[in-house]
């Protein structure tokens, strides 16, 4: 494939990227009300959590099979399939009608989930593996994109009706969809495709079986594990947090997640291209987290000294090093295979962050509960064991090697 024909497929993928995060964030400042409609108002936060854990765990099922599948019937098919899932667990959303009748969307997007993985596995399809690191940070820049203008878009929308932004995301997907099925060309040739699937190919666990099987992947998946890990404290606690302890309203910390945005397409549209000019994905890596662990301390730190200085630091530290790390995490991840296990390598991958979407939002609250300074010394502490991981026992990849040491 040429590369211009290359670039010109990638920003496809970047348009649908874009599209479809877009349309998940439309929704989420109308979830309190939808749910609101079917529970009292003291257990809308019960319902809202039960829905997101019910999603997790779909999609922690899902996503690897979901990736076997496409290393065997390509990664096209099982994408458009992903997307029709997405749009039917919406649409099913906005007609609502009862409080079942939003369980089973959720749980119908949840089981063909999986696009932003069968994205990655096209990407490392279909590019070198120096090029990776670059076009998923693209990916996660299009994400804070449609993060940022996503609920400004929910909110005026919802004001005409709480319906109609999941309609519209529906249609958003839809039209990734019909993107993908008319723009996009097969990344995976036959050839290269897994020849058979067996019973067990369904059976979640026996990929888990597989991909941990390589010491090398296993070593990389346990220093993904503890920077989700961390992040999924900060994603999850962050907002509770400026309003316990800095008696933040709606305003303030609008303008604080904004900031969060804006530090997320800088960090992985602009920093990160230039800095894999001129240094290796590794030391990019390590620098990443270790930003981020900073951020989480100065988070900490903010308890114990009230500052907005210290806590908008803590937050550029935190969202720029994750736009370090986790492009350049997952680049290293997908070099670790060929193309016939991308699918299910990074199924697992994503399985693996459902699993923390489920289990750090209880640990954390648990925690916090008990002491804020406690939940974010440990999550400080979880990314210092990532870094001593990384700099010990995870190589430096070697077409970098070549290049920039």
């Amino acid at each position: 494939m040429k590369t211009k024909s290359k670039k010109h497929i990638f920003w496809i993928i970047i348009g649908i990227v874009l599209l479809n995060s877009i349309g998940m964030s439309v929704v989420l400042p109308l979830l309190p009300f939808i749910v609101g409609k079917y529970l009292p108002s003291e257990q809308i936060v019960v319902g809202m959590s039960a829905l997101m854990s019910v999603f997790a765990a779909c999609t922690f099922f899902a996503a690897p099979i979901f990736g076997a599948l496409s290393d065997r019937y390509g990664r096209k098919n099982i994408l458009i399939l992903s997307l029709l899932g997405s749009v039917m667990g919406y649409v099913l959303f906005g007609i609502g009608g009862a409080l079942w009748i939003l369980f089973l969307a959720r749980i119908i997007d949840g089981l063909t989930a999986g696009n932003i993985s069968i994205l990655f596995a096209y990407i490392s399809d279909t590019t070198e593996p120096k090029e990776r690191a670059k076009w998923f940070g693209y990916i996660g820049s299009a994400m804070g994109i449609g993060k940022l203008g996503g609920p400004a878009l929910g909110g005026l929308l919802g004001g005409i009706s709480l319906s109609l932004p999941f309609f519209v995301t529906g249609a958003l997907i839809f039209l990734s969809g019909l993107a993908t099925y008319f723009l996009l060309p097969e990344s995976l040739a036959r050839e290269k495709r897994i020849q058979h699937l067996s019973l067990n190919s369904f059976n979640v666990f026996s990929h888990f079986k597989d991909i941990f099987s390589l010491k090398q992947i296993k070593l990389l998946l346990v220093l993904g594990i503890l920077f989700y890990a961390g992040l999924g404290v900060f994603q999850f606690n962050f907002t509770i947090f400026l309003k316990d302890i800095y008696k933040w309203g709606p305003v303030f910390i609008g303008t604080m997640l904004t900031l969060v945005g804006i530090c997320e397409i800088f960090s992985r549209a602009v920093l990160l291209p230039w800095l894999l000019k001129r240094c290796n994905e590794k030391s990019i890596g390590i620098t990443g987290l270790i930003g981020f662990g900073i951020g989480l301390a100065l988070i900490l730190l903010s308890i114990f000294i009230p500052s907005v200085f210290i806590i908008a630091l803590g937050v550029i530290f935190i969202i720029s090093g994750e736009g370090l790390f986790d492009p350049t995490y997952n680049a290293k991840l997908s070099q670790s295979v060929d193309e016939s296990q991308q699918g299910k390598l990074q199924g697992v991958n994503q399985s693996l962050q459902a699993a923390n979407n489920m289990l750090i939002p209880l640990g954390a609250a648990a925690i916090y509960f008990y002491s804020p300074a406690i939940l974010y010394a440990t999550a400080t502490f979880i990314v210092l064991v990532a870094v001593f991981i990384y700099a010990k026992y995870i190589p430096k990849t070697k077409h970098n090697q070549n290049s920039n040491e």
